[in-house]
């Protein structure tokens, strides 16, 4: 599911609609199954004496951790979008406050990628687009770099043609 049709211009379409790859959401995956094995032996290891009360303190203390440590970063993920339209970027993210930038696709100069060794793992990298004006913008954890790259590339050749 990419933009809303009125979100777009005049003669303008939807080419790529991105977000990061889901290796972002390992290390808050690790963390609540901590958290989760923490409170499983919270649950065994209180005495019995102590129920309901125990059982119910540790399960809020488990959801309390949960919550900063996976929903958070889960909703960060899913709220990030970065499309591509036959006229601009288009950078969306904020879970409350929303945040967005567009740069016309005109302003860039250059296409770049970086690929550590664990993007290189996970078949993704950063995207560095250089433009005329700004600062460069930078994508991070982009599925399949290489090949978003290229199309993006052949978008600015076919542009400038």
């Amino acid at each position: 599911m990419g933009l809303p049709a009125k979100l777009l211009g005049d003669g303008e379409q939807e080419l790529l609609h991105l977000r990061s790859h889901g290796k972002t959401m390992i290390g808050p995956t690790a963390w609540l199954l901590v958290t989760s094995a923490v409170a499983g032996a919270g649950f065994a290891l209180l005495p019995s004496s102590w129920q309901p009360w125990s059982a119910w303190a540790a399960a809020v203390i488990a959801v309390a951790i949960a919550i900063p440590v996976y929903l958070i970063p889960l909703l960060r993920w899913r709220t990030t979008t970065y499309t591509l339209t036959n006229h601009r970027l288009i950078t969306r993210s904020g879970i409350i406050t929303k945040v967005g930038h567009d740069v016309p696709v005109a302003r860039i100069t250059n296409v770049a990628y970086e690929r550590s060794l664990t993007d290189r793992m996970f078949g993704c990298g950063s995207l560095v687009f250089t433009t005329s004006a700004e600062a460069p913008v930078v994508l991070h954890d982009i599925p399949k770099v290489e090949e978003v790259g290229v199309a993006i590339s052949n978008l600015l050749f076919g542009v400038r043609a």
